[in-house]
């Protein structure tokens, strides 16, 4: 989030979701605009796929069932920079 807090301002705000997801705590990061690429991210930073966004709306198609398989959504953070 600290990166995120460096970064202009985005609209919509960014925003940043935690889930569990096959056993593990993860991180979604929406795409902040139009064509761009979501990140789901795990406890170290590391990402680990798009699940959605970019032309197609896909993401990068390798985790296509992380909306259906993703439990316990909660938002931890969004940008109230105006």
């Amino acid at each position: 989030m600290e990166g995120l807090k460096k970064d202009p301002v985005s609209k919509p705000p960014a925003k940043v979701y935690q889930y569990q997801y096959e056993g593990r705590t993860v991180y979604y990061l929406p795409p902040a605009c139009c064509d761009g690429m979501s990140t789901l991210m795990d406890d170290d930073c590391n990402v680990i796929c798009s699940p959605d966004g970019g032309i197609t709306g896909a993401g990068d198609a390798k985790c296509p069932e992380f909306f259906k398989k993703a439990t316990n959504q909660k938002l931890i953070w969004e940008d109230s920079r105006k």
